[in-house]
């Protein structure tokens, strides 16, 4: 097996006991780092220390982390202007948090016979959220349901 030292020096291909005599007497541990490659490569380390940095990285990478939500924002047919900028206002919001928003407009009774409608209603409404998102699925009827996505524009 392939042997690095405990200061990643590398001490050359070596036989599995006399790499466990050279770990023996640093009284440290010898641990394999990449088992699958040809010779197996081992290196001189404190194991316990290599466990608790190794947490730490990990528990560093998961507070960097960001989950992305879905926020939806429902629309009617017949929204006023007051109404619609503050859905705007709202989805503005969302957005500018990292999270994704799903628009949504429900039809009603013979609202089901003007889909035009609720697709102007949508393009205003991308329109109006331009500056800070991108479409990210246009606006499409799913049965009684129009539906929009909108995902924020990445930041420079």
């Amino acid at each position: 097996m392939r042997l690095i030292d405990k200061d990643g020096s590398q001490l050359g291909v070596l036989p599995i006991a006399q790499a466990m005599a050279r770990a023996a007497e640093s009284n440290l541990d010898l641990v394999k780092i990449a088992p699958q490659a040809k010779p197996p490569v081992c290196k001189i380390i404190d194991y316990g220390k290599y466990r608790f940095e190794q947490a730490k990285r990990e528990k560093e990478a998961r507070k960097n982390q960001h989950v992305v939500d879905i926020k939806e924002i429902r629309l009617s047919l017949n929204i006023d202007t007051h109404d619609f900028n503050t859905k705007v206002g709202h989805a503005s919001r969302f957005l500018q948090d990292g999270d994704k928003v799903k628009v949504s407009i429900r039809f009603r009774g013979r609202e089901m016979g003007h889909p035009e409608q609720g697709h102007q209603i949508m393009q205003k409404f991308a329109q109006a959220c331009s500056e800070i998102a991108n479409v990210e699925k246009s606006s499409k009827l799913e049965g009684r349901n129009m539906l929009m996505f909108l995902a924020p524009k990445p930041t420079k």
